[in-house]
């Protein structure tokens, strides 16, 4: 299925294409999008497989910016988030002992994201580029937690939710099984 014919299948579908893409980090691919990106949306990582019902939750939460959150996965390749009394997001690590005081859980890949919260999150990345001659910035651990420290960003912890990443051979082994548990969950409701 050739990928030109993907898109002209389906017209909503913007492409945004990262040149730098080799040299940059998931936060330069974002800010490219700034001039396509209008309103709110849900920003969802391409790399991931999960239950249908990560989305509702976001989607019915009232929180204009949202993390998923899941409870501990042992899938190797883990984001910490930290939040604070009220789950709001303070940091996030891939090493935990990094973070502070309270671990909500691990980072899903499932953001709902305001245009105060990208448009702060874009102040930020192009700030970061410009001083630090540098296209490398991650979305999630760096520019969404700078910008949260200005536009509250919450947290919602699903303990048993069902979800991968797929990122090498390992975690599509991982992802077979989930898909697995997710199916047979799905069938017993």
């Amino acid at each position: 299925f050739p990928y030109t014919t993907l898109f002209r299948s389906f017209v909503l579908i913007t492409r945004i294409h990262n040149p730098a893409y080799a040299e940059s980090g998931s936060m330069y691919s974002l800010y490219l999008a700034r001039e396509s990106i209008h309103g709110a949306f849900l920003l969802l990582e391409s790399d991931l497989i999960y239950e249908q019902r990560a989305l509702s939750i976001m989607l019915e939460n009232p929180a204009e910016n949202l993390l998923l959150l899941s409870g501990e996965t042992g899938a190797g390749d883990e984001v910490y988030v930290e939040a604070d009394k009220d789950r709001r997001l303070l940091a996030m690590s891939k090493r935990r002992e990094r973070l502070q005081t309270g671990i909500a859980g691990e980072l899903v890949g499932i953001s709902k994201v305001s245009p105060a919260l990208y448009e702060a999150m874009c102040a930020y990345a192009g700030d970061y580029f410009r001083e630090n001659n540098s296209l490398h910035l991650d979305y999630e651990t760096d520019a969404m937690v700078a910008a949260g420290r200005t536009v509250p960003v919450q947290v919602i912890t699903v303990s048993d939710l069902l979800w991968s990443e797929i990122d090498d051979a390992v975690h599509y082994r991982r992802a077979i099984e989930i898909d697995r548990l997710i199916r047979a969950r799905d069938a017993a409701n």
